[in-house]
């Protein structure tokens, strides 16, 4: 709870996966990834209950047994590969049981986000913005980056941005991590989404901002998880 205001942490974690079978109970630093993200729910301030949605009953065991509240089964339906992430977190707002003001969607896939980045999202949304997403800087600037057109011809992705001499040039971008989305309830409901006029963004640096889509992701935070110090 913030300011009187009660706050609902949604992992969502259905079972199917077609870039990596299996990717939200892979084994990261001896624990099952979804393991991570409850570990870092469990250690906010303001989250008053954090359930987990999924259609998998491997996945619900899991999530039991790391300490997230399993109050409903997603129905199939809402378990597709195109279903509307939207239509996940309203499906968890309603089958709750109980009126929340604020909810916080955590993605298995981003298990090196902690505590302190779940509570940066929701003092955001205390202090007046209806909505707010966690951040990065990506590895790479719009501005080197092209399309190919016919015979492989180089085609700038945003024309009207210059291409820099200097990479200390570059205008600072930032691009979704996926770790954090923390909203109003009633908000979300009217808008359908988290990214909206008025949505914020919190900034996370790269070694908590590793998007799980691949084995290579995983590797990559393997290496993160052994030098890890916080």
């Amino acid at each position: 709870m913030i300011e009187g205001r009660r706050v609902l942490g949604l992992v969502p974690a259905r079972g199917g996966s077609r870039g990596l079978p299996g990717k939200n109970l892979a084994p990261l630093g001896g624990r099952p990834l979804i393991a991570w993200t409850a570990e870092a729910a469990a250690g906010s301030s303001y989250l008053d209950r954090t359930v987990l949605s999924s259609d998998d009953e491997a996945i619900l065991a899991a999530g039991r047994e790391a300490g997230l509240e399993v109050p409903f089964v997603r129905p199939p339906e809402l378990a597709r590969d195109d279903t509307p992430a939207m239509d996940v977190v309203l499906h968890a707002l309603d089958a709750v049981g109980e009126r929340f003001d604020l909810l916080v969607l955590l993605q298995p896939t981003s298990p090196l986000r902690v505590a302190a980045d779940i509570d940066a999202c929701v003092e955001r949304v205390a202090a007046g913005a209806p909505c707010c997403v966690s951040v990065t800087e990506p590895g790479h600037s719009p501005a080197w980056m092209f399309t190919l057109g016919e015979g492989g011809a180089m085609r700038r992705l945003i024309p009207e941005l210059a291409i820099p001499a200097r990479r200390q040039e570059l205008p600072s971008v930032y691009a979704l991590n996926g770790a954090v989305y923390a909203a109003e309830t009633s908000w979300l409901r009217r808008e359908r989404s988290f990214l909206a006029e008025g949505t914020v963004g919190y900034p996370m640096p790269p070694e908590r901002s590793v998007d799980l889509d691949d084995d290579l992701d995983l590797a990559l935070l393997e290496v993160l998880v052994a030098h890890r110090t916080d």
